[in-house]
């Protein structure tokens, strides 16, 4: 099953096949699992309101599902910068989506496109979307994933910035780590749909670490919002999950060696890298 295997319920099947990164450079590496939690129950309706939005693809108005502002608490962080709160998982929340035409985004990519991005999308996305209902009072996992799919399309049809295709990826992973830490571990499937997860979140590590070391040698920080040493440890953590510690090793190496580093990013980094040997280690050949 392809990332972007929901796409058929739109009738956008055919971008299941495409190539997300115009230059994608090829990776046989393995993930990491962290061990998941438990099942949280949590009261988001009153954590939400609907935000208004005018498509610039259809130019109709609707609107999306938003957290209200200071209602959440970040209570952890995960190594990949994946903060995690106590109320709701924000994630759910990120994109955008036009249910009229199928225009998706992240909400801090929202609009400002081009002429060609919008013929592109008009005609290899809205022509062949089938409209959807998002009116419940929450977005459920399967909704938000389906808006994360609809987003990655749309930024692979109007040939957007590498990084904002890594980026999407990224959230997409956080995202479906969310629902298996959501997941109730007395409830029948609980293993199939953990392990369903585990492999897709897997997959999209990986193409969001393929996306940021595209991005890191093409285009000028800050790379989806980041600057250069926080990519770097970004992809040092996303090097620990995949397995790529070579990579891992280079990445905090830069930031260990900079000048300009923080003290406590460094010290970050050098944590870093013993997860990453003992990581290395732990999964080398035994003689």
């Amino acid at each position: 099953m392809g990332f972007l295997d929901g796409l058929k319920k739109f009738g956008l099947g055919g971008l299941e096949e495409e190539e997300l990164y115009e230059d994608p450079k090829k990776k046989v590496v393995e993930v990491k699992q962290e061990p998941k939690k438990s099942a949280v129950q949590i009261n988001e309706e009153t954590l939400l309101f609907d935000k208004k939005y005018t498509c610039p693809i259809c130019d109709l108005e609707f609107s999306s599902k938003t957290i209200r502002s200071g209602k959440v608490r970040v209570k952890s962080q995960d190594i990949d910068l994946r903060n995690t709160y106590t109320e709701i998982d924000p994630s759910k929340y990120d994109v955008v989506t036009c249910p009229h035409c199928g225009y998706s985004t992240l909400a801090k990519y929202y609009g400002n496109l081009t002429k060609f991005q919008k013929d592109e999308i008009k005609s290899r996305i809205s022509a062949n979307y089938k409209k959807q209902d998002f009116s419940g009072k929450i977005y459920t996992y399967d909704e938000a994933k389906v808006r994360y799919e609809l987003a990655i399309a749309t930024a692979m049809v109007k040939k957007t910035k590498n990084s904002e295709k890594a980026y999407l990826c990224l959230k997409m992973a956080w995202l479906i780590r969310g629902e298996t830490e959501h997941l109730d571990p007395d409830a029948e499937g609980y293993e199939a749909k953990k392990k369903e997860n585990d492999e897709q979140e897997k997959e999209l590590l990986k193409k969001s670490l393929d996306g940021f070391v595209i991005a890191r040698q093409s285009e000028t920080p800050p790379i989806a919002g980041m600057d250069e040493l926080t990519l770097d440890y970004l992809m040092a953590a996303l090097g620990l999950e995949t397995g790529d510690y070579e990579l891992s090793y280079k990445m905090v190496g830069n930031i260990i060696t900079s000048r300009t580093a923080s003290s406590r990013l460094k010290e970050k980094a050098k944590d870093l890298k013993d997860m990453v040997s003992a990581e290395a280690k732990k999964n080398s050949p035994q003689e």
